[in-house]
């Protein structure tokens, strides 16, 4: 049977580990691939006593296998299926989701943690890429954001610039708190058509070219976002197609995470061990949300923890040499 958890009433460091070694055990029960791939690192799961000691599912496990945990109570029914974006040819990431409120609370309580009610703002999504495509949570959850604002302005743009440009300027001099959230290279589309001097807006950025760009540096994207917006910072929002929670940049880049969410850095040489604070490596991430699917995922990002547990991505591994995460052999 699932553990009974609260994940979302979690607060302090100790309830965190004594949940995810809950979850971890209940996964390893009932998760049969997690369950492989503990078996094959010969886990011994009465010794896992701490968070550092529970094995972490390489991402690319979500490309290859159905990641489910199995539960009794929803009878492994398959609510909806995320999908990650890839170009021709590339296998793409499938989250298989039996219980989709789970998710809905998730975002829900991050957004609000971190930036008050949903109903303050309006909410307006340049996200070409990820409409264009079937699939994708990024757009289940800006959506369903969208509609929580109860404001007929909130809404989603494609490459209709004109209207949108309207309405950021219209809205921001009229004092409305405005969240416009964007694919990275089409914020900086939009920004080339029309400068801006926003007051009143938070530009949230989601990552990612696409494509569609060379990559950059983030203190260069930032900047020039800066500079085309009129704003002093740029918010960031973390997440992925295997995650059912998000962490959250309010600026300079560094991500917070909610209550049920946590990050460790393992050493790129040695994917079973951890870096300490301030030295960089490869992001594990532990999401109480996933406890459908998996909680601790090791992810193909490279990342920094700072002492407060605020954390910084610094950019992916190769995919043609992921050092410390070749553990895809079962």
């Amino acid at each position: 049977m699932e553990p009974t958890i609260d994940i979302f009433s979690i607060s302090s460091q100790k309830e965190f580990e004594k949940i995810a070694l809950k979850v971890f055990r209940f996964q390893y029960e009932n998760n049969l691939v997690y369950r492989e791939f503990c078996d094959f690192l010969k886990t011994d799961t009465a010794k896992v006593k701490s968070i550092a000691q529970i094995p972490f599912l390489p991402i690319q496990f979500f490309k290859s296998h159905k990641v489910v945990t199995n539960n009794p109570d929803t009878s492994g029914i398959i609510q909806t299926i995320f999908t990650s974006s890839g170009t021709t040819g590339i296998m793409t990431s499938q989250h298989f989701v039996t219980d989709v409120s789970l998710y809905e609370e998730s975002y829900q309580k991050g957004f609000c943690q971190l930036y008050g009610n949903i109903e303050d703002y309006v909410l307006l999504a340049l996200l070409p890429s990820y409409l264009d495509r079937e699939g994708s949570s990024l757009i289940y959850m800006v959506d369903d954001l969208i509609k929580k604002t109860n404001n007929p302005e909130s809404g989603f743009y494609l490459h209709n610039h004109e209207e949108l440009i309207e309405k950021l300027i219209r809205l921001d001099a009229e004092g409305q708190n405005v969240i416009l959230i964007g694919v990275t290279y089409a914020l900086l589309d939009l920004i080339e058509v029309q400068k801006f001097q926003l007051q009143n807006t938070l530009i949230m950025e989601t990552g990612g070219m696409k494509g569609r760009r060379k990559e950059m540096i983030r203190e260069e994207l930032h900047n020039q976002l800066c500079q085309g917006f009129g704003v002093s910072v740029i918010h960031s929002e973390y997440g992925m197609t295997e995650l059912l929670s998000q962490a959250y940049s309010l600026g300079n880049g560094v991500f917070e995470c909610p209550a049920w969410m946590q990050i460790l850095i393992r050493d790129t040489e040695d994917a079973l061990t951890y870096v300490p604070d301030g030295k960089s490596g490869g992001i594990n991430v532990i999401d109480l949300a996933n406890i459908n699917s998996c909680s601790f995922i090791a992810t193909q990002d490279l990342g920094k923890k700072n002492p407060n547990d605020s954390f910084e991505v610094l950019g992916r591994f190769d995919n043609s040499d992921i050092r410390g995460c070749n553990l895809m052999v079962i």
